[in-house]
């Protein structure tokens, strides 16, 4: 820089001129430092789904295609470059440890996930003290986010302590049962759910013959468990069958066996069996934390229906998913237009600040969370099984 000499009487004017031209400067100079930042807004993530094994297949490549919906969309529309990894857990929390610790020996910034509770029950300290956020749209157990164990958790869909209490109440005063058998398939979500339920459903004078079974078996085990419990447990004076599962195949094949045994009592399956096209035994009721967006006219919603597509015939379990992940889209963009480079930390610390609006995501409603990573608001969708097999969204009050 060249100096020159300054006459006093113009001394002032200078002075703030110089001033004014620094500040502008700075300015422009931390405005550049912002967009090349960027416009360089590279990062990398993980999502955890069952998509390989287990017993949900299905439903976990409904939550990759969803998943990689939304870094796509984000990354052209967020200007970020975000790669996601792909993770099957299986539903098991001894999968979900392994892929998690890999996780974390990798360069990701989040996870989006995992998916079953009994997985975040598994891994979620990990997480915290590897300092690794994880977005879950599909992990329900309440005390996931009560216990305190896991910090760095957050979920974009309501609990157990939401969506129990709805399907009881629904079921108390629109199917008016004088009998229920409820049975839980000995995994952390189900077991949480039926928790909840029973003590609402005998509050209103309901018998409840609470039953389990277990939800890992296959093959011939699993028929023989199921077909078991139709015969010795589903009785005349129960006519309505709880089933909160996490397998939708599982559900099919108990309604299967029940119609073959020439029993009617109504099914009500919650979030983990809402799979069209593999649970559709009709007259079925089934719960979910996401809503249909197959027919709706939001822009948003369209662009979703039409990116998964060519996956297939998909309901509403992956929509959470896609905003599971654009919480963690929006947390990096975040980051990257401070001037900063995404890390664990800063990533963190941005999905704490979430705040969606209701027009901006498939859901329909405000994304944020409370301290404890709950969702700031509670919100529940029900699903009525018409003669042809179809899911078609009902009020779930």
């Amino acid at each position: 820089m060249r100096l020159r000499r300054v006459f006093p009487a113009a001394l002032g004017v200078a002075a703030i001129a110089a001033a004014t031209a620094l500040g502008a400067a700075s300015s422009s100079a931390h405005g550049a430092r912002a967009s090349a930042a960027a416009a360089a807004c590279t990062a990398s993530i993980a999502v955890e789904a069952p998509y390989a094994t287990g017993p949900a297949t299905q439903l976990g490549l409904e939550q990759l295609h969803f998943a990689e919906l939304a870094v796509a969309m984000d990354n052209r529309s967020l200007h970020v470059k975000v790669s996601l990894g792909k993770d099957d857990t299986g539903l098991n929390p001894a999968l979900a440890t392994t892929r998690t610790d890999a996780i974390i020996a990798s360069k990701a910034v989040a996870i989006v996930g995992p998916s079953g509770s009994q997985e975040v029950e598994a891994v979620g300290p990990i997480m915290a003290k590897a300092g690794i956020a994880g977005v879950s749209g599909s992990a329900t157990l309440p005390a996931l986010t009560s216990s305190g164990a896991n910090p760095t958790f957050f979920r974009v869909v309501p609990d157990d302590d939401v969506q129990g209490p709805n399907d009881a109440n629904y079921i108390i005063k629109h199917l008016h049962p004088t009998g229920v058998l409820i049975i839980d398939d000995e995994e952390a979500y189900s077991q949480g759910i039926t928790a909840v339920m029973i003590p609402i459903l005998q509050k209103a004078g309901i018998t409840v013959n609470h039953q389990s079974y277990n939800g890992t078996d296959t093959g011939a085990t699993l028929q023989s468990d199921l077909s078991s419990l139709v015969t010795s447990q589903l009785n005349s004076n129960e006519q309505v069958v709880v089933l909160p599962w996490q397998s939708a195949a599982n559900a099919e094949e108990f309604g299967q066996i029940m119609q073959q045994q020439g029993k009617t009592a109504t099914l009500f399956g919650t979030d983990g069996t809402n799979s069209p096209g593999q649970f559709d035994i009709p007259g079925t009721y089934v719960s979910a934390f996401g809503p249909d967006i197959s027919t709706s006219k939001a822009p948003l919603a369209k662009a979703l229906v039409k990116g998964v597509a060519k996956y297939g015939p998909y309901g509403p379990f992956g929509v959470p998913t896609w905003a599971a992940t654009n919480v963690v889209m929006q947390a990096i963009a975040s980051v990257c237009k401070a001037g900063k480079t995404p890390t664990r930390a800063s990533v963190l610390s941005a999905i704490r600040k979430t705040h969606i609006a209701a027009s901006a995501n498939p859901l329909g409603i405000p994304i944020g969370f409370q301290s404890n990573g709950n969702l700031a608001g509670n919100y529940g969708y029900l699903f009525h099984i018409n003669a042809q097999g179809k899911y078609v969204e009902i009020s779930p009050k």
